[in-house]
C-alpha cells in the first residue's frame, strides 16, 4: 500500500500485490538498490482459469448479478463491489441459455462489462486497506476536479497541456432486430450520445462511418440493444489531450477516471474533460504527474468550471 499527504489530505495510490523484486549490488560507488514491481488485486483475479473446464453456470441470472457473486469471493481482500445496473436489464430465461464462465474472474467481468459498455476496475481506498471495484459505466457526471490552468500567468498550474482533434473518430453501429413471423432483420442506428456518454462538448462531426452488427438479428430485442449500446459507448472521443503538471503547484492529487475543469487553451477546447490516464512519479523532493485527458466536441457546455 503506498499513500502519498498533501496539504494534510492523506490519497491511497496502490493497493496491491507484489509480483517481482530484485536486489541491483552496488558497482563504481553506487549504492544497493532493491527494485519491486507489482500490480493491483486484479491480479489475483487471474489466478484460476477456467477456459479448460465446464463453464460454471450462473441460470436466470442478469449481468449485474453474476458481477456481484464473483466480487464476493475478494471481500477478505478489501474489496467491495460497486455494481451499477446497466439501462436494459438482460435475465436470461434458463429454457433458452444459462451464462457459463469461460477464462478467469476478471476476463469474464470485463467481457460482461463490454458487452453494455461499462468498464471493470478496481480503485484503491478511501481508506488504507479498502477498494472499490467498479462495475458501470465511464464516470462523466458530479463534481469535477479543481481547473488545469494553462497560459494564465501566475495562476498557471500545470507545466505543459496541449490538445488534438479528430473528426473521424466517430462511427455509427446499427444493431438488426429480427421480426419472429416474417424473420426479416430491422435495421436500427444507435446513437453514441446517450446517458453512457453524455456530451462534454457542444459541436461534433456527424459520424463518419457505418458499423453493422449483424450477429444481433439472433438475439431478443434486449441483448441487441445492449449490444448496440456498448458499440456505441466505445466511439472514440475526438479531443484528446496531453499534459504534464507539479502536485505542489496544483494543489491536490489528479485523479484518473474523474472530470475535471480546463482553461486558458482557447474556447474549443476549454471546459470540462475526462481524465482517461494518470502517470505519476515520485522522488526525493517531487511530485510530478503526466495525464491523457479526453472527451466529445468541441467547445465547452458550461459557462465556467471550478478553479
Amino acid at each position: 500500500i503506498v499513500i502519498v499527504t498533501v496539504n494534510g489530505t492523506p490519497e491511497v495510490l496502490i493497493d496491491g500485490v507484489v509480483t517481482k523484486t530484485e536486489v541491483m549490488p552496488g558497482a563504481d560507488q553506487r549504492h544497493t538498490s532493491l527494485q519491486v514491481s507489482g500490480d493491483d488485486l486484479t491480479t489475483v483475479m487471474q489466478k484460476l482459469e477456467f477456459s479448460g473446464l465446464p463453464g460454471l453456470p450462473y441460470p436466470a441470472m442478469p449481468a449485474e448479478g453474476i458481477v456481484a457473486l464473483l466480487l464476493a469471493k475478494y471481500a477478505f481482500l478489501g474489496v467491495v463491489p460497486l455494481v451499477i445496473p446497466s439501462i436494459a436489464i438482460d435475465v436470461p430465461i434458463p429454457t433458452d441459455r444459462i451464462p457459463t464462465q469461460q477464462g478467469t474472474d476478471l476476463e469474464y467481468i470485463r467481457m460482461l462489462a463490454s458487452r453494455v459498455g461499462y468498464v471493470f476496475y478496481i480503485e484503491p481506498g478511501p481508506a488504507p486497506g479498502m477498494s472499490t471495484a467498479y462495475w458501470g459505466p465511464k464516470i462523466k457526471v458530479g463534481v469535477p476536479q479543481p481547473a488545469l490552468n494553462a497560459d494564465m500567468d501566475a495562476a498557471s498550474n500545470v507545466e505543459s497541456l496541449s490538445f488534438s482533434y479528430n473528426g473521424n473518430a466517430r462511427s455509427l453501429p446499427i444493431v438488426y432486430i429480427q421480426n419472429p413471423q416474417t424473420k426479416i432483420p430491422i435495421p436500427i442506428p444507435i446513437p453514441d450520445v446517450g446517458p453512457l456518454n453524455p456530451p462534454l462538448g457542444l459541436l461534433d462531426p456527424p459520424p463518419q462511418r457505418f458499423n453493422p452488427l449483424t450477429e444481433t438479428a439472433k438475439y431478443s430485442p434486449v441483448r441487441a440493444l445492449l449490444l448496440g449500446m456498448a458499440e456505441a459507448a466505445k466511439s472514440a472521443d475526438t479531443v484528446t489531450g496531453r499534459g504534464n503538471l507539479d502536485v505542489s503547484r496544483y494543489g491536490r492529487v489528479l485523479k484518473a477516471r474523474q472530470l475535471v475543469g480546463v482553461r486558458g487553451v482557447g474556447p474549443a477546447f476549454d471546459g470540462l474533460h475526462y481524465v482517461s490516464e494518470v502517470r505519476h512519479t515520485i522522488k526525493r523532493g517531487e511530485y510530478k504527474q503526466s495525464f491523457s485527458l479526453s472527451r466529445k466536441g468541441l467547445i465547452s457546455t458550461v459557462p465556467r468550471v471550478p478553479s
